[in-house]
This record gives structure tokens, sequence and C-alpha cells, in this order.
């Protein structure tokens, strides 16, 4: 029988026409809907989205999945499927994957992903294979991976970097560079010598003419 605009009668073994089903015949799930502030009973075959099928002797019941931003769930406390935009790891619904797994993103699923070590120390700054003969090189430092991801697809984290650092040794001992020439810091010296290197050579021409006469 059909009471309104729903089949609110089918599955049942007994029903009412303000309730719905009260009790469903066998291996279907007794469902509690609600319509804004009626509700009423169905007989379903499976459990809607946020639900999951709970068998009792008495009646099958489709209770609530009690796991927040679970979309269908196995049991009251393990979801099998999330919601949009969530990612399933150990029955639990999670925006972003925890520390030492990766996110599978055509499953939506957490793996493991890849374990990597602590830091080495920075190494010797070098070079050219040297570590002196020039003013900068560079120094590195290395980790080990410790585990491997589960699935090929999930790249491990960078296991090596190298950063700019300022040589210990500018000059290699025993080796050959070239000298710049000092700078005269005294401006107002130098300025002077040049002044009587002038006046010298302009002494010179004077006494070179007269003797030319």
């Amino acid at each position: 029988a059909n009471y309104g605009p729903n089949p609110i009668c089918k599955g049942c073994l007994s029903c009412s026409k303000d309730n719905g089903c009260i009790r469903c015949q066998h291996k279907l799930f007794f469902f509690l809907r609600r319509e804004g502030m009626r509700q009423y009973g169905e007989c379903l075959h499976s459990c809607p989205s946020g639900y999951y099928g709970l068998r009792t002797p008495d009646m099958n019941r489709c209770s609530r999945c009690r796991i927040e931003n679970c979309d269908s769930c196995f049991s009251r406390d393990f979801c099998t499927k999330c919601k949009t935009g969530f990612y399933s790891h150990r029955g639990r619904c999670f925006r972003g994957c925890p520390a030492g797994f990766a996110a599978l993103e055509e499953l939506m699923e957490c793996v493991e992903g890849c374990e990597v070590g602590q830091w080495s120390e920075w190494g010797t700054c070098s070079r050219n294979n040297k570590t002196c003969g020039f003013k900068w090189g560079l120094e590195t430092r290395t980790r080990q991976i410790v585990k491997k991801p589960a699935k090929d697809t999930i790249p491990c984290p960078t296991i090596a970097e190298s950063r700019r650092c300022k040589m210990a040794m500018r000059h290699c001992p025993g080796g050959k560079h070239r000298r710049r020439p000092a700078k005269t810091k005294d401006k107002k010296k130098k300025k002077k010598n040049l002044m009587e290197r002038a006046q010298k050579q302009h002494s010179i021409f004077l006494a070179t003419d007269k003797t030319s006469q």
C-alpha cells in the first residue's frame, strides 16, 4: 500500500500510515528517515550514505557512521570511504595524511610513504674537488632512505642538498698567486708625489731648454 507520495510500506512486514515501516522483511535493513519534523521507517537493501548495515537477531538496522567526514563505513568506528576531499587512513578520514604516510590520489588513501633518516653534518667546502684556491665553494649534506615507499609511484624526499660556502683558505699552500698592487690609502700623499714628479720633470725641461740656447 502507498501512503502519500512515497511507497513507505514497500518491503515491510508491518507498516503504519503515519510512521511507515515498523518491521522489515528478512535481509532488508530498517532505516528511519527524517524529513523536517516528520520521520518514517523504510526497508532498504542497502543503507544510504553515512550509514552502515547492522545485523541483529531482532531486526537489521541502518546505523549512523560515527566517524567525522565519512561517506560510508564498515562499522560504527571504521570508515571505508571518506567524503570528497578527505583521505582514508586506518578507518578514519583526514585532510592530509599523517607523518610517514603518502597520499594515493587515485584512491584517496594514505599509504606507507618513503622514510628517510636524519641529515648528516655539512661536508667540507670545496670547488672542482679542491678545498683551496677559490673564495667561494659548495658544501653538501646527505641522508639515507630508511624505508622505501609501498608504491613505486610515490617519490622520496630529497636525500642530498648543497649550499654556497666560503673557502677556509683562499690560496693553496705552496701555490703561486699574483699579488695585487697595494692601494695607497693616503690620497694627499699620492697627490704630493705626483706634484713633485711633475715639478722635477718641468725643471729638467727648463734646464735642457737653456742649454740648447
